[in-house]
């Protein structure tokens, strides 16, 4: 099937390279020419394992190409996949300018029945609307389907490849019909496409978002009161994941959570919701994250004094999660951002944020080409995304080059018996040992 999808960023990416892994022939289309150009090179302007050596074998082999022009591509494809941005605007809802803008440029380009699929992140009623802005553009029948993305980033190629469900939304049988054939290959196992009305299929991705978000919150919530009870996060988690409702997953206390979906989706639905509906749920769960946040320099401060003047403090981990180079409301910013206002110097180490830390902070901090680089001179060490890397280091090495032995552990990814055992003062979060 001949395919164009509109945004070449990460999901727009993943979801072209993809579907034309299995076969179909694929043209992303962008506006922004130095990534259409760095995309020809066979280069791949994110971080996401597995994605840059599919992208090149793909376009190799001819079924992924890459490309500017939008009306070449909408009159060479039968389904467009609309994958711009949607960020925050000033209200907190989603910005759909560029959704709109892609839908009227589809509709100028059209010279015969196309569908239209809506993969970026909208609110409710959005397939509707880009049927307004489409019908006032062209006569030409067109049809137009929901299917929100689902992807983790740092493992997006995976759960595209292996999805746990696919949601379609619309009421176009022959529409949806031909993205359900698209899907097909990735669901041989029997993990199931949902078929439903545009406005559930679009509420399914905040829903679903806010819900993972929740358990972040409130296991941060709990951890938080475990300090205060002198009980341990750990074992009380290890309890409550036995649970079949609940689960193991997304209760890993914090510094809170970050990226370009949870924030964003969470304040979209506080936007949603308006004054008629409160959703003070929703509320709850942004202050408590934004709250979690400023956790880990409140213990700094109170083992180091409010003054910070002069201190310099070794950072590993600056990405909002491991296997990404995205810092889109990573807590490192707050964290690094308080310390650096208390009169602290930062020495910083990432596996892959670096450039990314660079746009923020720009020569505010230091940063080291190697985890162990940042230690030297550093009065404590700060663990802020929990990298594979970091979590099985030297300790007597770490303890030689830091001026005083301390960790605050803001992922709880050490043992705080086996580091005091080791001479360290160790703080982490939610755990009766600091």
């Amino acid at each position: 099937m001949k395919l164009a999808i509109v945004g070449a960023g990460y999901v727009g990416l993943v979801a072209g390279t993809c579907f034309a892994e299995t076969g179909n022939d694929v043209i992303c289309v962008d506006i922004d020419e130095s990534r259409i150009e760095m995309l020809k090179l066979g280069k791949v302007p994110i971080y996401e394992p597995g994605l840059e050596e599919m992208v090149r074998r793909n376009a190799a082999e001819q079924r992924l190409s890459f490309s500017m022009d939008l009306s070449a591509a909408v009159k060479k494809s039968a389904i467009i996949f609309i994958a711009v941005g949607t960020p925050q605007g000033l209200n907190g809802n989603a910005n759909l300018d560029y959704v709109r803008a892609t839908a009227k440029g589809i509709a100028t380009a059209m010279d015969s029945f196309r569908v239209i699929v809506t993969k970026s992140t909208v609110p409710v009623g959005t397939a509707d609307r880009i049927k307004q802005w489409i019908g006032e553009e062209t006569a030409q029948p067109f049809a137009v389907v929901s299917n929100p993305e689902f992807l983790k980033e740092g493992a997006a190629v995976d759960d595209f490849m292996k999805p746990d469900r696919v949601v379609l939304g619309g009421d176009h049988a022959e529409a949806l019909e031909a993205v359900k054939e698209l899907y097909e290959p990735f669901v041989r196992t029997g993990n199931p496409i949902l078929i439903m009305d545009s406005r559930s299929a679009e509420m399914s991705k905040y829903a679903s978002n806010a819900m993972l978000a929740t358990k972040i919150s409130f296991i941060n919530e709990v951890a938080r009161l475990c300090e205060q009870m002198n009980a341990d996060i750990g074992e009380v988690r290890r309890a409550i994941s036995l649970d079949r409702r609940i689960g193991p997953h997304f209760i890993f206390p914090g510094v809170g959570y970050g990226g370009s979906c949870f924030p964003k989706d969470i304040r979209a639905m506080i936007g949603m919701g308006g004054e008629e509906l409160e959703m003070a749920l929703l509320k709850a769960v942004e202050a408590v994250n934004e709250r979690q946040k400023s956790l880990l320099v409140e213990k700094v401060k109170r083992h180091f004094g409010a003054n910070l003047s002069g201190v310099t403090f070794a950072v590993w981990g600056l990405a909002f999660k491991p296997r990404t180079d995205d810092m889109r409301d990573a807590p490192a910013i707050p964290v690094i951002e308080s310390l650096l206002a208390a009169g602290a110097r930062v020495q910083a180490f990432d596996p892959e944020a670096m450039e990314e830390a660079r746009k923020i902070f720009g020569d505010r901090i230091q940063y080291t080409h190697r985890n162990y680089d940042a230690l030297h001179g550093a009065a404590a060490l700060l663990i802020l995304t929990e990298w594979n890397e970091f979590r099985r280091p030297d300790f007597e090495r770490i303890r030689n080059l830091l001026a005083k032995p301390i960790i605050f552990d803001g992922r709880n990814i050490y043992d705080p018996v086996d580091l005091r055992k080791l001479g360290f003062t160790y703080y982490s979060i939610g755990r009766n040992h600091g």
